[in-house]
């Protein structure tokens, strides 16, 4: 179980006894006022982030390059989607951890991203091998 599950709570209702001790209920409405503030703040991000994902397509990021190398481990995953503007492909069994995500650009690299209880565990990029015929000869383009 992770720390922050429970210490946020605790540290709420410290918080309104804390003000319900020092101003009695005046200070429990300013203490709950600020919780209901933060709450808010969190849910309209939430929102924010899965409005713009909504407009693209699923697994899809502009560039698996760069969106590799601005990962870390620890971001939840709502960062990464966040990052990506684009929800994740699912590659796991739905409900089971840890969970895979692959996010695909235009070149057909790609990045596949392990979390486990929300949080990145490991990513790894692939990407295609060049093709012979993709590559233009240096020969045929000069002039004699």
């Amino acid at each position: 179980m992770q720390f922050q599950n429970i210490l946020v709570p605790v540290a709420a209702v410290a918080g309104v006894m804390a003000a319900y001790s020092s101003y009695g209920w005046p200070g429990v409405a300013i203490a709950s006022g600020l919780l209901v503030m933060w709450l808010l703040l969190h849910f309209t991000r939430l929102m924010q982030v899965l409005k713009r994902a909504a407009n693209r397509p699923i697994g899809y990021v502009d560039s698996a390059v760069m969106l590799n190398a601005k990962l870390r481990s620890g971001v939840s995953l709502l960062h990464v989607v966040a990052m990506t503007r684009a929800l994740g492909a699912l590659e796991s069994v739905k409900d089971a951890q840890p969970e895979v995500f692959r996010w695909t650009d235009g070149t057909q690299s790609h990045v596949s991203c392990e979390f486990h209880n929300g949080k990145l565990r490991k990513w790894q990029l692939h990407r295609p091998a060049p093709s012979e015929t993709a590559v233009p000869s240096s020969d045929a383009t000069q002039a004699p």
